[in-house]
């Protein structure tokens, strides 16, 4: 006969497996998740939690020597679905939520769908490649390539949810269709700049949150997950280099139609109005509550200062490490004055701008057409990423020394 304290131990195992995969869905590194479920096991009496969280699954147990639960991660979640798991944790925190309850509402966010009718969410996939081609290759030729590739992007991802052989082949397949048609353009005469252009319809589908989430766990010490992510992340970089390669071998590009150019057509005003197009965009793709667009944007605007700053003053690299800690510690200190508005939510759209994934590709691509040598191109790529994961350390930690300061009681629901 099982007692009720094994009964209400297993409620609060089960719950803090389901609570924590709900976390890994929703893209946050291992660390925080570990940091924040044994913070959750001290407040439901259990301050000696111990936990095994990797990127697909956890492990849970609650006392030295006592029973675990083992749960799979489900696929990931939308940055809705991500505000409303935040939301749960506040809310069992502060004791306003029993653990049944919790679990039904993790169970109803993992599943709502996002809000706004289709064709906006379809909409939104031109509109969001439109936004990063302003900013990264603003020119007028090249921001319609990209819209008409973000088309072709969102058609291969309708089909991968219906077949698994698009699922598997996506990363090819899309690099191989976009790049058909701006290095098509580009062979025409109707564009220059194409190896650029073509990054803004594949930003969504980038690993650059993979490797520097990555990148971030390993310097945190957590070994597995961190290599993990890091060797998934550039083995799909390596899918998308091999879907551009392909394409242009076919339409025998040559070598000086490779090369990193950038085209400024539009001037700083495109950069202004790209900035508006992405936070409006992943709003409406990822069904961002209407409460959180605006503190969204503004997360957004942070990042893009610091990047450009850091630029102008060294490297891309220094960009990189200022806008991840601009983003990082704007979000933090968001969420400590607003928490119903998750930090997570309002951090991820930063990874469209700082596109650490889009920079890698750059390389891989300029190795393939013999610019660059292997050496290179890896310590271009790994800079980078190390940069914005320092950026992210750096951030949350002074996020974290101003929490007693700033931070605020969670408002009713």
């Amino acid at each position: 006969m099982t007692t009720g304290d094994e009964a209400h131990e297993r409620r609060t195992r089960a719950l803090l497996a389901q609570l924590g995969t709900a976390m890994i869905a929703a893209g946050q590194p291992v660390q925080e998740i570990e940091e924040e479920l044994v913070e959750l096991g001290g407040v439901l009496g259990y301050p000696d939690v111990q936990l095994a969280v990797g990127p697909t699954g956890l492990q849970v147990t609650l006392t030295e020597g006592g029973a675990s639960t083992n749960r799979s991660a489900p696929r990931g979640l939308q940055l809705h679905q991500a505000a409303s798991v935040r939301r749960i944790r506040y809310q069992l925190v502060r004791g306003e939520l029993g653990p049944e309850q919790a679990r039904e509402q993790l169970t109803a966010a993992t599943r709502r769908p996002v809000g706004h009718p289709w064709w906006v969410v379809a909409l939104a996939w031109p509109v969001l490649a439109v936004g990063i081609a302003l900013i990264l290759q603003p020119g007028w030729a090249n921001v319609a390539a990209a819209g008409i590739g973000a088309v072709i992007v969102y058609g291969l991802m309708q089909l991968a949810g219906r077949y698994q052989v698009v699922t598997a082949l996506l990363p090819t397949l899309a690099a191989f269709l976009v790049s058909l048609v701006v290095f098509g353009a580009a062979n025409a005469g109707l564009l220059e700049g194409p190896l650029r252009t073509v990054l803004p319809p594949l930003a969504v589908l980038l690993p650059g949150a993979l490797v520097v989430n990555g990148m971030s766990e390993l310097a945190a010490g957590h070994m597995q997950a961190g290599s993990a992510r890091l060797t998934y992340g550039l083995v799909q970089l390596g899918l998308f280099a091999l879907g551009l390669l392909m394409a242009t071998t076919l339409l025998r590009v040559p070598t000086s139609a490779l090369a990193n150019i950038r085209v400024d057509e539009i001037g700083w005003g495109g950069a202004v109005v790209g900035l508006l197009l992405i936070g409006l965009s992943i709003c409406l793709m990822e069904g961002v509550p209407l409460r959180m667009q605006g503190w969204v944007v503004l997360v957004l605007a942070l990042a893009f200062s610091a990047q450009v700053a850091g630029q102008a003053l060294g490297s891309v690299a220094l960009g990189g490490f200022l806008g991840a800690i601009a983003a990082s510690l704007g979000a933090s200190v968001v969420e400590m004055r607003r928490p119903q508005l998750a930090r997570l939510v309002l951090f991820l759209p930063a990874f469209w701008l700082l596109v650490p994934g889009s920079l890698g590709l750059v390389g891989v691509m300029e190795l393939a057409a013999g610019r660059q040598s292997a050496t290179d191109v890896a310590l271009s790529v790994l800079g980078v990423a190390i940069a914005i994961a320092l950026g992210l350390l750096v951030g949350s930690s002074l996020g974290r020394s101003l929490r007693g300061r700033l931070a605020v009681d969670l408002a009713p629901a």
